[in-house]
């Protein structure tokens, strides 16, 4: 069937030609002034064609009540000869609809407008109706029976045609999305207008949908809907950012490109959750009234494609190759299934919500798993960091860095969503991976935790293992303590790791913290204190100025060993970094100065006092604030 969607603009009146844009009294008018006798003509023409018009709206009315009593049969089987008056009535009216240039306008029907034509069709519809079923054996009646079905299907093409136009061209206002394509959700909410119909254009639609179904054009009234509707959904969701791809080009893409298509998946996803679902069911339910199964069924098959659309798209993120990046798109999209899961319920005929229940679980299932194994996948990016260079100065590892900030990032803003990602979609329990007494308690943790746990103390035996790189063990105490440090001010800073792991364990790293201070003081510092011992200085109560000479000298040398080493030497944090000086101080500082103190005057003053003793106990104050910097420097001046 070949409609014209632009002849349904002549819906109001058809009373004149739309070529003519000139009011007729100043049409009138401007012809007068030309030509008197020709405009008197052309008036007494026009006052002819309004009397024409008045006839045939009378008459219409007038045949169409006496083709009634045939209808009710009172007028037996025989057709009445104001049949075919009626329809050349019908013709002449319709036939002004034929307007030759594309109007542009949209077809709400006019105030004034009696609604003669939707009149005219459902008395087509009715006529239409009795004589092809009472007179469908008789071949006499053919040529009659088959004027009417041709003159009923022209005003039905017609009406389908106005019924597009209106579904197409007469939204009133523009959903929020439309406004602006960062529209969020909640100003989204706020626009009550969407679809954007008036009340007058919603009521016009059902009864054209009415008059449709009733005259035999149901499947032309449903397919007009779907197809025009589609398009308009379509529309607001690539305003929104979120175009139809299919699924092999998704699985083509990139994964920049395709991380790029999440944030507006996710918002369309949203949008109709909240908002076009509700609204297409409801404008279904208005504009098909008298048929609710209908509406229904409409509203099912024109969201159901859409639906599965966009489940497409997340399944084929899910079928992308891993990596840890990935982990927290995948987040976005499994929070989004999650929470917007209830709109089916609600909408949906119960076996169209069923098989689409079945289709999100089934989609939001691969997305868990696969973030399951996308976080898993951390491990295998710890074990694989096997290099053997030892970073410089002991300072923080890389790989400790980002780890930490990984675990930060995804138990600051996705814990509760992890916590039921592992605790719904894990195929099993991870291995038992500590022996210690605390593994009773890991039975009492979530799934997620003892995962968290678990890549922790991964962690942990990575640093050790490359603790080992240094060959001065002090430094391999600085590495352990700056990376212990950072580690535990991430778990202090964000008290969702805190949680998972539990007081238990943060008091562990902070004692096993302590132990890597005291080991690193060990190895350096108090075997510098070995040289202020006075043991074998005393010798009958003399003091042996040969054995003094050479515990000055030795301690002179190891200190500047000390210095010339650890200079270079890093402690990232500022904190950690003056606690460890005051430490040294408060160790090396009092005993150097109580050594200086008793035994200075036992060296002849000049030469050897300038040869022994280097450093007064400010020098030394002043070396240990110089060091853990990272950067080398000279040993300030010896002060006189």
């Amino acid at each position: 069937m070949n409609h014209n969607p632009d002849k349904s603009s002549s819906f109001k009146s058809g009373d004149h030609d739309h070529k003519n844009s000139v009011p007729r009294t100043e049409s009138l008018k401007s012809s007068k002034e030309k030509d008197p006798a020709a405009a008197d003509k052309n008036e007494t023409n026009e006052q002819r064609g309004e009397a024409k018009e008045a006839e045939i709206k009378y008459t219409l009315e007038k045949a169409w009540e006496d083709i009634q009593h045939f209808l009710s049969g009172e007028e037996g089987l025989e057709i009445p000869d104001i049949i075919d008056k009626y329809l050349d009535l019908v013709e002449h009216k319709v036939s002004r609809l034929e307007v030759p240039e594309k109007s542009k306008g949209c077809p709400v029907p006019d105030p004034e407008d009696d609604g003669w034509f939707h009149k005219v069709v459902e008395q087509m519809s009715k006529l239409h109706r009795h004589v092809s079923t009472v007179f469908k054996s008789d071949s006499n009646r053919g040529p009659l029976i088959n004027r009417i079905g041709r003159i009923h299907q022209r005003v039905m093409s017609y009406l389908e045609d106005e019924f597009r136009v209106l579904l197409e061209e007469s939204r009133t206002v523009e959903a929020a999305a439309d406004q602006s394509p960062d529209a969020g959700q909640d100003q989204a909410k706020e626009e009550p207008n969407f679809p954007g119909y008036s009340k007058q254009v919603l009521a016009t639609l059902n009864k054209i949908s009415k008059l449709m179904i009733s005259g035999g054009y149901e499947f032309e009234c449903y397919e007009v809907y779907m197809v025009t509707r589609r398009n308009t959904i379509e529309e607001t969701l690539n305003k929104l950012g979120f175009e139809k791809i299919s699924l092999d080009d998704i699985q083509r893409m990139q994964w920049e490109a395709m991380e790029r298509e999440i944030p507006p998946w996710v918002r369309a996803f949203k949008e109709c959750a909240n908002i076009y679902f509700s609204a297409e069911h409801k404008l279904a339910q208005t504009i098909f009234s008298d048929n609710p199964s209908v509406a229904k069924s409409l509203f099912a098959n024109l969201i159901r494609v859409l639906f599965l659309q966009l489940l497409n798209f997340a399944e084929a993120v899910a079928l992308s190759k891993r990596s840890t990046e990935k982990l927290f798109k995948f987040l976005d999209i499994y929070e989004t299934l999650q929470d917007h899961s209830s709109a089916i319920d609600s909408l949906f005929p119960e076996e169209c919500a069923k098989e689409l229940k079945a289709e999100l679980t089934a989609t939001r299932s691969k997305i868990g798993e696969t973030a399951i194994c996308i976080f898993c996948d951390l491990e295998n990016s710890i074990k694989s960091d096997t290099g053997r260079t030892p970073v410089p100065g002991g300072a923080v590892h890389p790989l400790t860095r980002y780890t930490m900030n990984y675990l930060k990032y995804a138990c600051d803003e996705y814990k509760d969503t992890l916590e039921q990602v592992f605790k719904e979609h894990s195929t099993s329990k991870p291995r038992d991976y500590q022996g210690n007494s605390q593994s009773n308690n890991d039975e009492n943790q979530s799934p997620f935790s003892r995962h968290l746990i678990k890549i922790m103390d991964l962690l942990d035996s990575i640093l050790e293992a490359k603790s080992k790189l240094y060959k001065d063990v002090a430094l391999s105490n600085i590495f352990m303590m700056n990376n212990g440090r950072y580690i535990l001010q991430k778990i202090k800073g964000s008290p969702e790791i805190h949680q998972a792991m539990g007081d238990n364990r943060y008091k562990k790293r902070s004692y096993e913290l302590r132990n890597y201070h005291q080991s690193y003081k060990r190895e350096t510092w108090m075997k510098l204190l070995d040289c202020l011992n006075m043991e074998g200085l005393n010798v009958n109560g003399k003091v042996v100025k040969p054995a003094l000479k050479e515990r000055f000298k030795s301690f002179n040398a190891k200190f500047e060993e000390i210095h010339r080493t650890q200079s270079s030497w890093v402690v990232s944090d500022k904190q950690m970094q003056s606690e460890l000086r005051v430490s040294i101080a408060g160790v090396i500082i009092p005993a150097y100065r109580s050594f200086l103190g008793r035994f200075s005057g036992y060296l002849t003053p000049g030469r050897q006092t300038e040869k022994y003793i280097k450093f007064q106990p400010e020098d030394i104050e002043a070396y240990i604030e110089g060091l853990f910097d990272g950067s080398t420097s000279s040993m300030p001046r010896r002060k006189a």
